[in-house]
């Protein structure tokens, strides 16, 4: 066995016990490489890679095609208009119906525009013109962008040529603007000024990347380690007198420093490097992250007790990713969800403390503003501790059962 230089036995006090544990997780966590990648690493390389993905925020010049079968001056005004915005590029003007479709289903366009053959006739003759519109719905994003481009510019020429019909008949300017657009408005994007998909986003992915990594690295530090020559400092304090106090108040001082320097920087850099929103106070977002980081370290250790080899919490923790990203409530509204679903997203602390972060640092909102969600991580931060303290007392009890039987 190791000489660790330490005597561990009864006489030792709580502190001397918990930095004791302190220094030997932090000796776990910066001497194994896989809990270094994992805890450190790991999320720098998520959100610049998420970030870099996202980067351009919005789409554009999505191809679409459009099928001219009136082939007039004003039908080529309208294709012209497509194009003036950067959302939509028409790249195919087809023939006919049939190669606008063969286009659609190769996905080499997404969206067409078909104008039929009297469409300068219906507007020249005071008739409404029937202009249609095709866009394919399973990406919705493109879906979106494409159809939003297209009505708005079949919205902008109808408007334009009822008020040339307005004044040619004798009405002002003036008039004419107030038959065609009777109430004006003015549009104002809050908190997303680009309706961009990366500020949208990110925020609760780097949230949720927090707590995957943190509870895989707890994971994989807490499970039994393969069998050794020489036992590791932490090894050796499981098999002596420590008390489980000092043992859960050294893993959680620890994995709290490492985690919440990592954090601090994953909340800071990218929003930064990216240009996100940055409208909440330090205040107010360190009241949201500290609970939350201990609420994850606690959940942690308590789940820590259950693995048994250290593929098993990458295993159980990675595939859970996706449905803790949804049941978070980013990418689909909670209040649209099953109950049984939304309730149970609410034991997690990534649910709360999206819901809380993104209003703090993306909207501006301050600590009273968001008080339920903080409450509610405070309280999993207790209940997940008393598990983990009944958990880790548990599995020592055991390891001294199981020592004593083999020296008897």
């Amino acid at each position: 066995m190791r000489n660790s230089g330490v005597k561990y036995n009864n006489k030792l006090s709580l502190l001397r016990q918990t930095a004791s544990v302190m220094r030997a997780e932090l000796r776990e966590v910066f001497s194994d490489g896989g809990v270094l990648l994992i805890m450190v690493f790991a999320i720098f390389i998520y959100t610049t890679l998420y970030g870099l993905v996202y980067g351009s925020e919005v789409l554009r010049e999505v191809p679409i095609a459009v099928v001219d079968m009136s082939h007039t001056s004003s039908s080529r005004s309208l294709t012209s208009a497509l194009e003036e915005g950067p959302s939509v590029r028409v790249a195919y003007v087809a023939q006919d119906m049939e190669q606008a479709r063969r286009l659609l289903y190769e996905r080499k366009i997404y969206g067409v525009v078909y104008i039929p053959a009297d469409y300068e006739r219906c507007l020249v003759g005071g008739t409404q013109a029937d202009v249609a519109i095709y866009c394919d719905a399973s990406y919705f994003l493109i879906y979106r962008v494409a159809f939003e481009r297209m009505v708005t510019t079949l919205t902008a020429t109808g408007a334009m040529v009822e008020f040339r019909r307005l004044v040619a008949r004798g009405l002002g300017q003036s008039q004419a603007m107030a038959v065609v657009e009777p109430v004006s408005y003015e549009s104002h994007t809050l908190f997303n000024p680009y309706l961009g998909y990366g500020t949208f986003v990110m925020p609760a992915i780097i949230i949720i990347i927090i707590q995957q990594t943190l509870l895989m690295g707890v994971g994989i530090i807490g499970v039994t380690k393969p069998p050794k020559k020489e036992l590791s400092e932490l090894d050796f304090m499981l098999n002596t007198e420590c008390s489980a106090a000092a043992l859960m108040m050294g893993r959680v001082i620890t994995y709290f420093m490492v985690s919440g320097a990592v954090a601090a920087l994953a909340l800071t850099l990218p929003y930064y490097l990216f240009g996100y929103p940055m409208l909440g106070s330090a205040w107010s977002v360190a009241a949201v992250v500290v609970p939350y980081i201990l609420a994850c370290t606690m959940l942690g250790i308590a789940l820590s007790t259950l693995f048994r080899s250290r593929e098993e919490p990458i295993m159980w923790l990675l595939w859970s990713s996706i449905p803790i990203l949804m049941l978070s409530g980013v990418s689909y509204p909670t209040s649209a969800m099953p109950e049984p679903l939304a309730m149970a997203g609410k034991l997690l602390p990534s649910s709360h403390a999206v819901e809380a972060f993104m209003r703090v640092r993306d909207m501006g909102a301050s600590v009273e503003d968001v008080v339920p969600s903080i409450v509610a991580l405070w309280i999993q931060t207790l209940l997940y501790g008393c598990c983990a303290f009944l958990l880790v007392s548990h599995q020592m009890k055991k390891k001294e059962v199981a020592q004593t039987y083999r020296t008897t």
